[in-house]
């Protein structure tokens, strides 16, 4: 099959109509013997990777990387492009004569949202370069975001078949859900579009505002009130929420069952773990504990969460990424086999919705990606043994986290990048001491290995999104993974050259003496610097913290608790996983509404997927133009303020009053069917 097509004429392929609804067990488990059909079927022959959607959703990649990248750097917050694009696919489709067909927006989405991942991998990595004083070629940083961008890919693509046909309907999928209700509710139109663009423009509003100026506080905390400051002060216990409808869609569409697993993690972590580290080290007032900087007496509660507990958040995502690998690995082998079985007999790979790209590309793909990663290490260092070291750190790095990734954006949609990466800089810093590279070299060494890792697992992650939203449509495996690597080479070069050149116009991190420049905070890269300085450095690992959190994930496997998504809530600030909660409480009643008599079936439950949908659409629309905003000299946060912003009492009341309302309409819209779509 040819990357890239396009009809003729008289295509019958071009006037084919499509049904524009998902089937109802699209978000369930199947029951035994039963088989998933998807809106376009696996014997239809449609219109993929056109030249019409390569070439758009090249062009929205390069423009969402180069925006991404300043805004990454600036605040720490990378643009996540592939719903914003999803809705542009919708308008898109409708300015050609030939209303480009679903599985084209697909096509569209999926190389646009490359941007978001690639400039994730760049940004937490390579600007530590530059801050380290190293000043890598551009060649160099375009070369790391694009080997890293292809194996994640490559290292995905055996786990398909696992994540995404096998486990139907046991990961909730939040980003990709929305992304397929955006395609296949605006593609419908009607009702339930008007209500999905309702929904999306509320959301986008409300969270623009919110996250771009001083309106009224995005994060609740009630510390305004007395007994609650006390609690804060005397114990180290805070409770913080993320008013925005961003993460309460999220949370709807994840579901009751995972978003209290992950709040339960985050009660362990806010809640037991920082209270407990604040009780002991008030004693030690002068003193501080490794790897803390600062006497535990006088830390907030923010900075023990930062110090101490989210290095035992990333021992037990670790762990638990050791056992996803484990769990997978009968499905992994068996695709393995599908597929040399079709190589060695020539037979057909299966049906065209279960057709990867063949096995010994993969291979020759990841052989070839390996050898220009051992040549780019020989340029760092020419010692083979180094090399050796370095390559194999990699590549077991690179597939061990992939199923992480994977696991993370299927059931959260937050793929905990940061701490792998920081794992990634640890133990390569630690075996790499051991062979006799340290220096400045060998801080270059661990950043290279550590950007190619960061950018692999960034990618593997968007990817099993674009798999799982083709899946639920009925799109080709093999055409949305060759034109992945499309846009991997757009996003790596935009990336590389964008930060290249803004680390001529900007300094990274902390402003240096005597350096005229503007600074851009650049806050991931700035950890990752201080990790690989103090481990080359030889300072002593806290493998205290990561065992604890490796006992962690263990006893939550043997309670049959799923551990990732625990180990997520306890690496991720609790104030992102308890708004996500009251979103899965309320697609818990609203689901067991529906299955009342007269209770509306399953228009209610598709109408809430598509209210919580539109959330997630327009809190990430609304964050992309708040973002670019921040690419324009003129921008200050203060240019819309309300009076009563810095009243916390006012400010925060108001943000829980606007969360509530945001509640009251997902549930009325969801619940109240209008007669024309009644069952």
């Amino acid at each position: 099959m040819p990357v890239i097509s396009e009809p003729t004429n008289h295509s019958p392929r071009a006037a084919t109509a499509e049904p524009t609804r998902l089937p109802a067990n699209a978000y369930t488990a199947l029951a035994p013997g039963q088989q998933y059909a998807p809106i376009v079927p696996a014997a239809s022959a449609p219109l993929e990777a056109t030249w019409r959607s390569v070439g758009w959703g090249l062009v929205l990649c390069v423009i969402f990387t180069l925006a991404s990248a300043y805004s990454g750097l600036k605040v720490g917050q990378v643009m996540e492009a592939a719903i914003p694009i999803s809705i542009l696919a919708i308008g898109l489709a409708r300015v050609y004569k030939r209303r480009s067909t679903l599985l084209e927006n697909v096509i569209l989405t999926g190389i646009g949202g490359t941007s978001g991942a690639v400039v994730a991998g760049a940004i937490f990595t390579l600007p530590a370069l530059y801050t380290l004083g190293l000043r890598p070629h551009p060649a160099q940083t375009i070369f790391i975001c694009l080997a890293g961008g292809c194996l994640g890919v490559l290292f995905l693509i055996p786990l398909r078949r696992y994540f995404v046909r096998e486990t139907h309907g046991e990961f909730p999928y939040p980003e990709a859900t929305a992304i397929t209700e955006v395609l296949v509710t605006g593609e419908r139109g009607g009702s339930q579009a008007r209500l999905l663009l309702q929904a999306t423009a509320l959301a986008g509003v409300y969270d623009f505002f919110v996250t771009t100026f001083q309106v009224w506080r995005e994060f609740v905390d009630l510390q305004f009130l007395g007994p609650v400051k006390a609690v804060a002060e005397r114990a180290r216990m805070v409770v913080a929420f993320d008013a925005v409808a961003f993460i309460l869609g999220l949370g709807y569409v994840m579901g009751l069952r995972s978003s209290m697993v992950l709040v339960a993690g985050g009660i362990l972590s806010n809640l037991v773990l920082v209270p407990l580290i604040w009780m002991i080290g008030q004693h030690l007032p002068d003193a501080a504990v490794y790897p803390g900087t600062a006497p535990i007496a006088s830390m907030t509660a923010t900075q023990i969460f930062r110090g101490y507990v989210r290095f035992v958040g990333v021992g037990a995502i670790a762990t638990a990424g050791i056992f996803g690998i484990l769990k997978s690995l009968r499905i992994v082998g068996r695709s393995f086999g599908i597929a040399a079985r079709a190589f060695r007999h020539g037979e057909a790979s299966g049906e065209r919705t279960d057709r990867d790209i063949p096995v010994m590309a993969q291979l020759v793909g990841v052989v070839l990606g390996a050898v220009a990663v051992a040549v780019f290490f020989g340029t760092l260092l020419p010692s083979a043994l180094h090399i050796g070291v370095a390559l194999v750190l990699t590549l077991v790095f690179a597939f061990f986290f992939t199923s992480v990734a994977a696991t993370a954006i299927a059931t959260t949609a937050r793929n905990p990048i940061s701490g792998m990466t920081m794992l990634t800089i640890i133990i390569s810093s630690v075996v790499l001491l051991r062979f006799g590279v340290s220096g400045q070299s060998g801080m270059f060494f661990v950043m290279a290995i550590a950007g190619t890792v960061c950018t692999a697992l960034a990618i593997s992650g968007q990817t099993i999104t674009d798999l799982k939203t083709g899946y639920w449509l009925g799109s080709t495996p093999g055409v949305q993974e060759r034109v992945k690597f499309l846009g991997v080479i757009a996003a790596s070069a935009a990336a590389g050259l964008a930060i290249v050149m803004l680390a001529h116009a900007y300094q990274f991190g902390e402003a240096a003496a005597g350096d005229t420049r503007a600074v851009l905070a650049a806050p991931q890269a700035s950890i990752m610097q201080a990790l690989v300085q103090g481990f080359m450095s030889r300072q002593p690992v806290a493998w205290v913290l990561f065992s604890a959190g490796a006992m962690v994930a263990i006893s939550m496997e043997m309670l049959r608790v799923p551990a990732l998504v625990f180990a997520l809530g306890m690496y991720l600030p609790l104030e992102l996983n308890l708004p996500a909660l009251v979103g899965g409480i309320i697609s818990y009643y609203v689901n067991a509404r529906s299955e009342r008599p007269g209770g509306g079936g399953r228009n209610v439950r598709e109408r809430g997927v598509i209210v919580a949908s539109g959330f997630m659409a327009g809190g990430a629309l609304g964050g992309v133009i708040g973002a670019g905003l921040r690419l324009f000299g003129w921008y200050r946060e203060d240019l819309v303020r309300t009076p009563f912003f810095d009243i916390e009492a006012i400010s925060q009341t108001v943000s829980i009053v606007g969360f509530v309302l945001f509640c009251v309409y997902l549930w009325r819209r969801a619940t109240h069917v209008p007669a024309g779509e009644a069952e």
